[in-house]
């Protein structure tokens, strides 16, 4: 029944199940799953602190993408740089991004806002929105760097959940899926 199922299923997939139907949408998506759908899961999205600011130029063009979370010399994480530091911090100020190292100019830990795989697509989305920005670090539980999303990766999962959602309803709507064997 409907009061069993996880408090993290879709309204429609809860709204399918209590009326006895088969067929469901699933569980809430995930930053994990968004990290998965960007097609950037297998960039290494860190940059030491002591590199120049060039060489996180450089990788954003490689990989066509907008930011990276900065480390130490342990690995630990302490920062994030973005295309925006670049643009504000060097760019305008006229730095070179030859002689300026990445520590200069990234946000550091103290403000850096993270997520982690399990956590849903809307926390997600309410963090970038509580905080201005536009990427999120994916930690695990011990703190290490496992990838980053965008905002473009969360619009991307919200539309694929929406059309998970329509299909689920469509179906209802003309009897397939049902306890009756209609499929």
């Amino acid at each position: 029944t409907c009061a069993t199922r996880s408090s993290a299923v879709r309204p429609a997939a809860a709204f399918v199940s209590a009326r006895g139907f088969s067929a469901t949408v699933g569980e809430a998506i995930t930053a994990g799953d968004a990290a998965e759908l960007s097609g950037y899961s297998k960039i290494d999205f860190s940059i030491s602190e002591d590199a120049y600011v060039i060489d996180a130029v450089q990788k954003f063009a490689a990989f066509n993408i907008g930011c990276l979370v900065t480390t130490n010399a342990t690995g630990d994480l302490t920062g994030i740089i973005s295309e925006r530091d670049y643009i504000s911090k060097i760019a305008l100020l006229g730095r070179t991004s030859k002689d300026t190292k990445v520590k200069e100019i990234a946000t550091q830990s103290s403000k850096l806002v993270t997520v982690k795989p399990d956590d849903p697509v809307q926390l997600c989305m309410e963090k970038m929105l509580n905080s201005d920005i536009r990427h999120l670090p994916l930690v695990n539980d011990a703190g290490e760097l496992k990838g980053m999303i965008s905002i473009k990766d969360l619009v991307k999962t919200t539309i694929k959940e929406k059309e998970q959602t329509i299909k689920v309803l469509s179906d209802f709507a003309l009897g397939k899926g049902g306890v009756y064997g209609s499929e």
